[in-house]
């Protein structure tokens, strides 16, 4: 019997129980019950809406059919795969697994020939997959939902804490912490607009995208609209113009949202560790957790480090999967069909990250006095607001002293304040920067926190 640690992905093992939801939407069962749903509707909206040309189905024929599609479990599944297994074609199998149910009424028996009716498999398939990417889609959006949320609370509860910043690694103009964690949260929420804005689409045409099939049955039939309207009661947007496979563009523009998304989670896993590494942060300790086989004293940033990790593995299925889905030979190849099958490991590697990154930021805890010893020992960050106030005051070499006193040395705090005694500006600015500290210079990033 196979268990799960026999798995190759750790997203169906070590992981599954962190993904559960993810796990569902983009599973094989998955895959199967939709297009069994999709064939069961199609049939219903064939005989329901165009009954001049089909046989209409009686209440307690369409009563049967309905149970039967509600009672789709596990075990039907099975079932299908079963027949797979002869077919060599999934798609078949569902259709065949539909006509033997048929088969088992004497009245539903004469609407086999419904089953599948006018359509190609990747009808099917297209339409699948949108209802499929949309629902991962949303449950992706939940996620970031929740670390938006955590995001948004950490940026207003530290508002208040100064930060020194650093850039190109040296010491530079101060801010607060929170500040900076809103930074994330607003280049995340851009993203998130972005990918609300993206349609999932389908196509549902027949062989090469020209409704042929339907137009030789009944040319008066505007199929285009009729086909349409069916995407459309499935919350998917019709693509019109097609070969034989919806080209997957927006699927390739999901995968690139997607992985911005990610690297600016990336670019958020890497800062948090700094910050850790400069003991700027605290991790709040876990009794049975263990940071180091050997080492007993470390607390370690696991969270972060499996959360970088899992988005960079994202981002090379997501990457491969946009470059690769909008291809296709002439009116089609077969290669997209294998790569489909896998879109949602894009989805569950984004989702693992998610949670760890969750649950980093869920042990943080801002060190203050050492935040607040680093920025004390960096008054030199003050320079760019006396040379600032100088230029106000009409001296026109201000930058030139400052960076006489200060350039690649550190100044201490009576320096600072022996320099401003000598300058050459009114009491008021004076004034103005001898009141000034280093954790005092934070401009307006209390505010912009909270905005």
């Amino acid at each position: 019997m196979k268990k799960s640690h026999d798995n190759i992905s750790p997203l169906d093992s070590r992981y599954a129980s962190k993904i559960e939801d993810t796990r569902t939407i983009f599973s094989e069962a998955n895959l199967i019950k939709v297009r069994f749903d999709l064939e069961i509707d199609w049939l219903l909206f064939l005989c329901k809406k165009l009954p001049s040309n089909f046989p209409t189905l009686s209440e307690t024929s369409v009563n049967k059919i309905l149970k039967f599609k509600k009672n789709f479990d596990d075990k039907s599944v099975v079932a299908v795969k079963k027949i797979e297994s002869k077919t060599n074609h999934d798609v078949k199998a569902v259709e065949y697994y539909i006509r033997d149910y048929f088969l088992t009424d004497k009245i539903l028996a004469k609407y086999i020939h419904l089953i599948h009716f006018g359509l190609t498999s990747e009808d099917l398939n297209s339409l699948s997959y949108a209802v499929i990417l949309k629902a991962g889609i949303n449950e992706h959006l939940n996620n970031l939902k929740s670390l938006q949320s955590v995001l948004s609370k950490k940026s207003k509860q530290w508002s208040s804490i100064p930060l020194l910043a650093r850039t190109h690694g040296q010491p530079a103009s101060p801010s607060t912490l929170g500040k900076e964690f809103k930074v994330f949260y607003s280049r995340i929420n851009r993203q998130i607009n972005q990918i609300k804005a993206i349609k999932p689409m389908a196509k549902w045409s027949g062989a090469t995208g020209n409704f042929h099939t339907f137009n030789i049955v009944d040319a008066s039939i505007d199929w285009p609209k009729f086909c349409g309207n069916f995407i459309k009661q499935c919350g998917i947007e019709q693509n019109l113009l097609t070969t034989q496979i919806e080209p997957h563009d927006w699927i390739a523009e999901t995968c690139h949202n997607m992985s911005r998304i990610n690297n600016i989670l990336i670019d958020l896993n890497q800062d948090i560790w700094m910050y850790i590494t400069n003991d700027l942060f605290k991790l709040k300790l876990l009794k049975d957790e263990v940071g180091s086989s050997t080492m007993p004293h470390k607390v370690n940033p696991i969270d972060f480090e499996n959360s970088e990790g899992n988005l960079g593995i994202a981002n090379s299925l997501l990457e491969f999967f946009a470059n690769k889905l909008q291809k296709s030979r002439m009116q089609r190849d077969l290669s997209d069909s294998t790569v489909l099958r896998n879109v949602g490991l894009g989805f569950g590697y984004s989702a693992l990250a998610i949670s760890s990154l969750n649950k980093g930021l869920g042990k943080l805890s801002p060190n203050k006095e050492k935040l607040l010893s680093e920025l004390d020992q960096n008054w030199e960050v003050l320079t760019e607001a006396v040379q600032t106030v100088m230029r106000y005051e009409g001296i026109p070499d201000a930058y030139e002293q400052l960076k006489e006193l200060s350039r690649g040395s550190s100044i201490q705090k009576n320096d600072y304040i022996k320099f401003i005694k000598n300058l050459d500006i009114t009491s008021e600015s004076k004034d103005k920067l001898l009141i000034l500290t280093p954790a005092l210079y934070i401009g307006l990033a209390k505010s912009l926190s909270k905005l």
